[in-house]
């Protein structure tokens, strides 16, 4: 579904996010008071204008009441970032994603009423470091303390074998669940446990950082 997204701020964060969902078909809106920055994105963006995100009437004259997300990605300065979010939120703009540069920001941009609040900073390096630390972990995704989403290229020893028989079930020797298998083009979702593994497959699988540890350990098998 195409959307209408502003995005504010377009250091290396803000850019990527504009550039990326400009890429994915977007219409995307990047706005900045640095003129400099503005220019990079003319060709990485549907529109890229200097503006001053912390005006309520600067905001109003860009349309920001249309678009369907906004997301405010200038985290460094948080008076800017606060006072963004705010008057996007007394706009009408449906969604306000925030970026925050630490807890005591998140908790502020929190209770102003950002629907969603970011830390690009501290999730990069949780995802580098459980990247590092898991050889088979090609990227996580944490939903609480300890748990998380990862994508994972199963080791040869699983190879051929069914979901099963390579612990890969709820209460398996892995004890992970895998929500899906891609398979070149072809994505199953919730595959059978009877399933089997075969050899360029990347799964979907939510666990614990300890279950993370038996699918590194299972490497050294024979």
């Amino acid at each position: 579904m195409k959307r209408q997204v502003l995005v504010i701020g377009l250091g290396r964060f803000g850019s990527s996010v504009a550039a990326t969902l400009f890429d994915r078909g977007h219409d995307v809106l990047a706005v900045d008071h640095n003129e400099r920055r503005v220019q990079e994105m003319v060709s990485r963006s549907t529109h890229a204008v200097q503006a001053e995100a912390t005006s309520e009437a600067a905001l109003r004259e860009l349309g920001v009441k249309n678009f369907d997300v906004a997301v405010v990605a200038a985290g460094h300065d948080v008076q800017s970032s606060v006072l963004a979010t705010v008057l996007l939120q007394r706009i009408g703009v449906p969604y306000v994603v925030s970026r925050a540069q630490d807890e005591v920001h998140g908790l502020i941009l929190e209770k102003i009423g950002a629907h969603a609040v970011v830390y690009p900073e501290k999730e990069s390096g949780e995802r580098l470091a459980h990247n590092l630390a898991y050889r088979e972990v090609m990227d996580y995704l944490e939903l609480s303390a300890g748990f998380g989403v990862s994508k994972i290229t199963p080791p040869p020893a699983m190879l051929g074998k069914t979901l099963e028989e390579a612990g890969l079930v709820a209460r398996g020797t892995m004890g992970l669940t895998i929500l899906a298998i891609k398979r070149g083009a072809q994505v199953m979702l919730t595959p059978d446990r009877f399933e089997r593994i075969q050899p360029g497959d990347i799964l979907v699988a939510a666990g614990t950082d300890e279950q993370l540890e038996k699918v590194d350990a299972a490497l050294g098998k024979p």
